[in-house]
């Protein structure tokens, strides 16, 4: 994960002057950015955060901020499965795009929101092989995990849309994507925010 730079906030207190970085001031009021590919140390990074918040109030709802592309499944599934267990309810916002991975987790949300101008985008679970090669079992075993894997994704996003798997099937054949008020109709949101 390529690093970013967070610029600073200064504020004058009764002490003095602290700096903090806008990311720590996101935190005290209980967000957290998940922009970029999902990765280990993305994953990582927003698990650590969720449970802190956690610790901190068990109640009062965390909000995510998703703009990203998807990215690695087992890196994406450890945040989801952290969402689900969390005591505090976890809102979703979509902000640019929530793509593959991006959209299960959007879809996952306690309350799930869009931007006006927000696109979602769901496809079956893809797989970077540059060159297949190996036993036709070693081979087999591989195809099985694929759909082993693209039915669990499936059923994920069913239970949270609300749609029957075969519907989920039918819109992860292709890359299939959602303006907001599209992805509001098929379950992946809630709503529109209109202010902060």
């Amino acid at each position: 994960m390529a690093e970013t730079f967070s610029p600073f906030i200064v504020r004058e207190t009764s002490s003095g002057f602290i700096r903090s970085s806008i990311c720590d001031d996101m935190l005290d009021f209980r967000e957290i950015e998940l922009a970029g590919e999902i990765d280990d140390p993305l994953a990582n990074e927003v698990i650590r955060q969720m449970r802190y918040l956690e610790r901190v109030d068990s109640s009062a709802p965390i909000t995510v901020f998703i703009n990203s592309i998807g990215g690695v499944i087992s890196s994406g599934l450890a945040i989801y499965d952290t969402m689900r267990a969390l005591r505090c309810p976890v809102h979703t916002v979509c902000q640019g795009l929530a793509a593959s991975m991006a959209a299960v987790l959007l879809a996952a949300g306690d309350h799930r929101l869009m931007l006006a101008h927000a696109n979602v985008m769901i496809h079956d679970p893809l797989v970077a092989s540059p060159g297949i090669s190996g036993s036709a079992r070693h081979l087999e075993s591989k195809v099985r995990n694929i759909m082993e894997t693209r039915e669990l994704m499936a059923s994920i996003l069913a239970k949270h849309t609300g749609r029957t798997l075969r519907e989920v099937y039918e819109k992860t054949a292709n890359d299939t994507y959602f303006d907001a008020r599209e992805a509001i109709a098929f379950g992946l949101a809630d709503g529109i925010l209109e202010r902060f």
